[in-house]
């Protein structure tokens, strides 16, 4: 995969179903790792990528639009640098939802850490399952 080695973060994946939204909020499975939570789920897509990603920047907390599109942003950027660790380890297609649980304006650093760790953290999950 070409897009891989250029860290690309294409239209096709991004999660932009309703329908979806909807079954990740009521069936998927979360992973937590301060300030990070990933909501995801089993599932199957038509039109080629694994994964499919949204990331969220809650309004309650930032009431800013500038703030929540700056942590929306970071979140982009630290998967689209990790996301060959997901693509090179899994077999079936996911759906993908980053929360950002901080308060306060974080920094890209902290963001890359937290990310790599919960990605880490879910593909022991989901190596777990597939042996259970």
């Amino acid at each position: 995969m070409d897009t891989l080695n250029r860290f690309t973060f294409p239209k096709k994946e991004k999660l932009k179903s309703k329908v979806l939204f909807g079954s990740l909020f009521a069936e998927g499975k979360s992973i937590s790792q301060f300030p990070l939570k990933l909501i995801y789920l089993n599932t199957h897509f038509d039109d080629g990528p694994k994964i499919k990603v949204a990331v969220v920047a809650p309004k309650k907390k930032f009431k800013s639009a500038v703030d929540r599109n700056r942590i929306k942003r970071l979140l982009r950027e630290a998967y689209r640098h990790n996301k060959s660790l997901l693509f090179n380890n899994i077999e079936s297609d996911f759906a993908f939802l980053f929360l950002y649980l901080g308060n306060k304006m974080p920094d890209y650093s902290d963001i890359e850490v937290a990310m790599k760790r919960l990605m880490e953290d879910f593909l022991k999950k989901e190596s777990h399952e597939k042996i259970d």
